[in-house]
């Protein structure tokens, strides 16, 4: 198994402290905050931990209050909110040093049949025709700072391959939307409830950066300060996170020092598998919270 791969399935192992109670650890690479993708992913895993068989997470909604310290571990406490013949309520809140740094609230439901439509998944090249999103950073890897260039050199986890590639060559202003395919970089176990957790883990890698395409700013500009403030995500259909996916997003609005931006997720066969949507401090960097 590729070793990113094992890394990510390590960071969602989570250790069992006492009932309802969990400990995650993070990647010790260089930066100085938690990604915000893991703790939302460690807080699904440690949900779905207390939910009975046959239910899985279809949706959740989650606050990043502090930035988390990759230093030290991850506490997160699961509160049983509701227990329904077809659906179940989790409540999720992650702690370093005494005080919370991220709240979440998940929901679970049983598998049913009934009526069933989605929009079309945009016609777009398949992901084997398309360069990674490290060979298109090849060029201007050394402009990058050290801790985002290491980055990049090393194994990632997921594989993310941009089917628009303008903004990694240019500044000038673009439409507020980007496509990408992604995948896990190696095979999964099959238990859903681990495909639902790294697609929740990938879906904050990208979306925040939407933001900036209209004002020709990257996501690595020195004088912008970006951060994750909340993160939704509902999971519609069954998906393999190991198998490509083309997550579709766009920003509708930027204002007040705020981005908010959406997503939607196809597999490869055109089928809408999840829809995400996040707000995140989007501000010329003076030095506030």
């Amino acid at each position: 198994m590729n070793g990113a791969v094992s890394a990510l399935l390590s960071i969602l192992d989570l250790e069992r402290i006492e009932h309802n109670l969990y400990r995650g650890h993070s990647p010790q690479d260089g930066w100085q905050r938690v990604f915000g993708g893991q703790v939302i992913g460690q807080a699904l895993v440690a949900a779905s931990k207390t939910v009975e068989d046959g239910r899985q997470a279809h949706s959740l909604h989650a606050y990043f209050l502090r930035g988390g310290d990759p230093s030290v571990p991850i506490v997160y406490e699961v509160e049983s909110i509701r227990d329904g013949r077809s659906f179940a309520t989790r409540r999720v809140v992650a702690v370093q040093h005494g005080r919370p740094i991220f709240l979440m609230s998940a929901s679970y439901h049983v598998d049913e049949h009934g009526l069933s439509h989605q929009i079309e998944m945009a016609d777009v090249p398949p992901p084997e025709s398309l360069a990674t999103q490290r060979e298109l950073l090849a060029a201007s890897i050394d402009s990058l700072p050290p801790v985002v260039k290491v980055y990049f050199q090393r194994d990632r986890p997921i594989e993310v391959r941009p089917v628009e590639i303008e903004h990694y060559v240019s500044s000038t202003p673009l439409p507020p939307r980007q496509k990408v395919w992604i995948r896990v970089n190696g095979p999964l176990p099959d238990d859903p409830a681990i495909h639902r957790c790294a697609l929740a883990y990938a879906s904050d890698l990208t979306l925040l950066d939407t933001s900036l395409f209209a004002h020709g700013r990257r996501v690595f500009d020195p004088d912008l300060l970006l951060a994750s403030l909340d993160h939704a995500m509902w999971f519609h259909r069954p998906f393999r996170a190991d198998d490509w996916l083309l997550y579709d997003q766009d920003s509708p609005t930027v204002g007040g020092g705020r981005g908010f931006n959406r997503g939607l997720v196809f597999d490869r066969h055109g089928r809408l598998v999840a829809s995400t949507a996040q707000e995140g401090v989007v501000r010329l960097n003076d030095g506030r919270d």
